[in-house]
């Protein structure tokens, strides 16, 4: 069987023209992405970018191998386009929040509000951003789930960059029983969270007076860190601390 005989028979024709086409879409989409992954650690690129340009090949890169194909297989893409014009207005109803979302995820790359990395908070929902494509943006939370949030959801709920600045603030509340001086622990804590490793000086750690309560005077501790990584470890440490002092100075 000859080059020209598959070519003579419209049907393995057919088949070969598909074929060669789907692998040379794989193909180039898989390149491209090597080659953007390379480029990103040669040039210490933002991830960001890399995944937003990697989705538009995808994309553009698919929709040309589908019209190869169509054209090959004698289908009138006119037609179809002119077709979907007819029925513009069910699809265009029925594909508004994927269009929707696309949409957002263009204005969020041009915002640049969060990136690949950074901890987000939306809709009670707090995690590490994973992926940011053009439809959906993916979270990994502490309990490592995975979230996918629709992006058209960033344009319309408020959104919390959570490591977007260096210098965090970490706060814990404590009640101070009565029967202890109130002076003595309010010093006692301030010395502790000062000495934790990593701790800023400027703001210097605080205890700030809330409200007296039945069981005693609610407080909260703030210090502040230049690690916003680390906010929940900090936490964890000056709520130690603040546990020793409270049992040592009630004893």
């Amino acid at each position: 069987m000859t080059v020209d005989f598959l070519f003579a028979d419209p049907i393995l024709k057919h088949l070969l023209v598909t074929a060669i086409t789907l692998i040379a879409a794989f193909l180039i989409i898989e390149c491209t992405s090597h080659l953007l992954n390379r480029a990103r650690k040669l040039w210490d690129l933002d991830l960001t970018l890399i995944q937003v340009l990697n989705e538009l090949v995808k994309y553009t890169v698919i929709f040309l191998a589908v019209t190869i194909i169509l054209n090959e297989l004698g289908i009138n893409i006119t037609g179809i386009v002119i077709s979907l014009g007819i029925v513009g207005i069910a699809v265009g109803f029925a594909a508004r929040d994927t269009l929707s979302n696309f949409i957002a995820g263009f204005f969020i790359l041009a915002d640049k509000g969060f990136r690949v990395g950074d901890i987000i908070e939306i809709s009670n929902r707090e995690g590490r951003v994973l992926k940011m494509g053009f439809r959906i943006t993916t979270l990994k939370t502490a309990d490592n789930k995975i979230i996918h949030i629709p992006n058209s959801l960033f344009s319309k709920d408020p959104y919390i960059n959570l490591t977007a600045a260096e210098n965090r603030r970490v706060d814990l509340d404590v009640t101070i029983p009565y029967r202890m001086d109130l002076e003595n622990t309010v010093q006692s804590l301030k010395s502790a969270a000062s000495e934790l490793k990593g701790v800023l000086e400027k703001p210097s750690p605080d205890v700030q007076i809330k409200e007296l309560s039945d069981t005693g005077v609610k407080a909260t501790v703030t210090l502040w860190t230049n690690d916003p990584w680390e906010v929940a470890t900090y936490r964890t440490s000056i709520a130690k601390e603040a546990k020793r002092i409270l049992v040592d100075e009630n004893a």
